[in-house]
């Protein structure tokens, strides 16, 4: 959002490095512009990685286990197999790409970002990792390169405006003076003070961009009066002992000094954020204890003015978010804990967050159900923070359940399966008491588990659950164990069985007047009813899912039964009515960017396809669907039951084609985006259809 100043020298050498380098690592203190440094190097060398740079930012990152399952969410990778590891999902999935990791602020998570690049650079020879961190990590073939401050003129030798303002430091002071007051300018009168400031300031971005917008309100002079007056207590007081974090934490008390009392509060309280925060977010955590609710707006505006609270852009979100740089709410955070007022305010934080994926829960299959789901994920970071709060202060750990079990959905379209059941199995450990919050949990926990293929888990908590819901009488959790049995059944290939526990949900949920419920019992008796040899029957439970999904305006929840439907006409040899399901379901896959889903519809065109004589089509929709399925962590066709129609499809295709002719087509679909691959699936092809009569 603002113009990257100087640093010609160490571009060039980061460049150079990570061309030549599998891992680099700039190194600096606090401030000193290493990550604005490696985004520029990434947008360099972006041509040289045919599957594209990655952002992985981490400060916001405090639990070392989430470490691998937050890079495959950043990536796409969606862990739906749930029998490997994060990590090993990555490295399966990375193995064949060449790309760049931007590894964001590693230094309080030295050691597992350390283990992670070590492993995935042994597995993936095409992948560089480009760190920013404090610390080196450590890892073998690791190359540094130390990030200066920005260079600064020398008093003591003689200066003109034009050889002052060639220094990085005071052109970066200039330009960020200019933002805050237009007009102004290195000149013959300011130049020797703007020298003195950017030297006391030691060179180091931050700090000078801090200082640079007192400039609104302050002459150069007072700045520097200012400043000094604040370097001087640390000096006495030795409370950093590195002389630059001296100056930055210099301009940072500044800052704070100079703001009201009320203004002080807000950004101590703010600093209990994590990944940025909206205006509503902010009158519900940070009012209270002697700030009015009516004044946070004023209070959050002032912070703005002042570069505290720099509001971040995004085109997608029509409401305003603002987000701390990382030093920034660091010295909140301080001085918040110093107030007495930390548990308090983390406590209003879960407060609000429950609140909100408690309404988000309640707008699943409706209209606003994407809204909730992209607001869901702009404050992930928000959600773990309230998490880590409630399993880690004594007494709160059912309110995390509450918090898990509510975010059901959003685990399972979002396809962060493993991080839900991380968050359930420490909460249900902790609160083991019987309880409606509990019983909740112990179902949604069974649920993820068996979509991510571990049966023996699932069951388990299928178990407890149902035994707990009879002791509490509670409905909804028995209508939902006896589903995720149906479920297992049908993933078990056991049809018969699957079919009457799918029956007896669907009239549970109907009569507890649960569409959510009856929606994934719908789903469920489509396939399992198709897949038994009664295509009418599925066809009614798939009917009746579509029409529960129009009635409720929830357009991207219809993928599920176009798909199901799909699958039951393509059993019963309809293949154009298949086919045209599929399309129609498609373009709702990415309303979630629900890779499951796609790979699905893409498995099950390329076997209507093949059919239809259409093998190099099929060949690449196989390949698209391919690349997909390793995004989840999955089998290469899903559950177990469709494995013999992908094994069919693949040897009709390579029998027709024949091998080079199949390998190429193939690896040609697996090349798409999801993007691609959905533009690929609805476009009408040109291809010539040959059938034997």
């Amino acid at each position: 959002m603002t113009s990257f100043v100087g640093r010609r020298r160490e571009t060039a050498q980061a460049v150079r490095l990570v061309r030549r380098a599998r891992l680099v690592t700039l190194t600096g203190v606090a401030g000193v512009g290493k990550t604005r440094l490696a985004l520029r190097v990434a947008a360099q060398v972006r041509e040289a990685f045919p599957d594209g740079v990655w952002l992985v930012e981490l400060a916001a990152l405090t639990e070392d286990k989430l470490l691998a399952p937050t890079l495959a969410d950043v990536m796409g990778i969606q862990d739906r197999q749930g029998q490997r590891s994060a990590m090993d999902v990555l490295a399966d999935y990375l193995e064949d790409k060449q790309l760049l990791l931007v590894l964001d602020n590693c230094e309080h998570l030295l050691d597992s970002c350390a283990v992670l690049a070590g492993e995935l650079l042994r597995v993936a020879p095409g992948v560089r990792v480009l760190a920013t961190s404090r610390q080196v990590l450590g890892v073998a073939g690791e190359y540094l390169l130390e990030v200066p401050p920005l260079s600064v003129p020398d008093p003591e030798q003689s200066m003109t405006t034009r050889s002052v303002a060639r220094h990085e430091a005071v052109r970066l002071f200039t330009e960020r003076a200019a933002l805050a007051r237009p007009g102004f300018a290195v000149d013959a009168h300011n130049r020797a003070t703007i020298v003195r400031i950017c030297r006391r300031l030691d060179g180091i971005p931050l700090a000078i961009e801090l200082a640079a917008l007192r400039v609104r309100a302050l002459p150069v002079t007072e700045i520097l009066a200012g400043l000094d007056d604040h370097l001087g207590f640390l000096a006495v007081g030795n409370r950093i002992a590195v002389p630059r974090l001296q100056a930055l934490r210099a301009t940072i008390d500044w800052s704070f000094a100079l703001c009201s009392p009320l203004e002080q509060q807000l950004w101590a309280r703010a600093s209990v954020f994590a990944g940025g925060f909206d205006l509503q977010a902010a009158e519900a955590v940070c009012s209270g204890q002697g700030i009015a609710r009516e004044d946070v707006f004023e209070l959050v505006a002032a912070l703005v003015d002042k570069s505290v609270l720099p509001r971040t852009r995004d085109d997608t979100d029509p409401v305003a978010r603002y987000r701390m740089l990382e030093a920034i709410r660091q010295y909140g955070e301080e001085q918040l804990a110093a107030s007495g007022q930390q548990t308090a305010t983390r406590a209003r934080h879960r407060d609000h967050y429950r609140w909100l994926v408690t309404w988000a829960e309640q707008e699943w299959l409706g209209p606003n159900e994407q809204a909730w789901f992209a607001t869901l994920r702009r404050e992930h970071p928000n959600v773990r923070a309230t998490l880590e709060f409630c399993l880690t202060e004594p007494g709160q750990a059912r309110a995390g359940l509450e918090i898990t079990a509510a975010l059901f959905h959003y685990w399972v379209r979002s396809g962060t399966h493993t991080e839900g059941r991380y968050w359930l199995d420490q909460a249900l450990e902790l609160d083991p008491e019987p309880s409606p919050q509990r019983a909740k949990a112990l179902w949604t926990g069974s649920w993820l588990a068996l979509l991510q293929a571990d049966m023996a888990t699932g069951l388990s908590l299928l178990e407890q659950g149902r035994a707990l819901a009879h002791q509490l009488g509670d409905e909804p959790t028995l209508a939902h164990t006896t589903l995720g049995f149906g479920v297992a059944a049908f993933f078990q290939n056991d049809l018969d069985r699957a079919v009457p526990l799918l029956e007896d949900a669907l009239a549970h949920h109907q009569t507890l007047d649960d569409p959510t419920g009856v929606w994934l019992a719908l789903i469920s008796l489509t396939l399992t009813t198709a897949a038994l040899g009664n295509p009418d029957r599925a066809a009614d439970f798939g009917e009746e899912c579509l029409a529960l999904c129009d009635s409720r305006g929830a357009y991207p929840s219809t993928t599920y039964p176009l798909w199901a439907l799909s699958f039951a006409k393509w059993l019963s040899g309809d293949r154009q009515q298949a086919t045209r399901l599929i399309r129609d379901g498609l373009p709702a896959t990415q309303q979630f960017d629900d890779r499951w889903a796609l790979a699905h519809n893409l498995e099950t065109l390329a076997w209507i396809t093949e059919a239809d004589g259409r093998h190099t089509r099929a060949a690449r929709l196989l390949g698209a669907a391919h690349t997909i399925w390793r995004t989840t962590g999955t089998l290469p066709c899903g559950p177990r039951f469709f494995v013999p129609f992908h094994d069919h499809c693949k040897h009709h295709i390579r029998a027709a084609l024949g091998d080079d002719q199949f390998t190429a087509a193939f690896q040609h679909g697996t090349r798409f985006t999801p993007d691609q691959a959905i533009d690929y699936a609805l476009e009408e092809t040109s291809e010539q259809v040959i059938r034997p009569f």
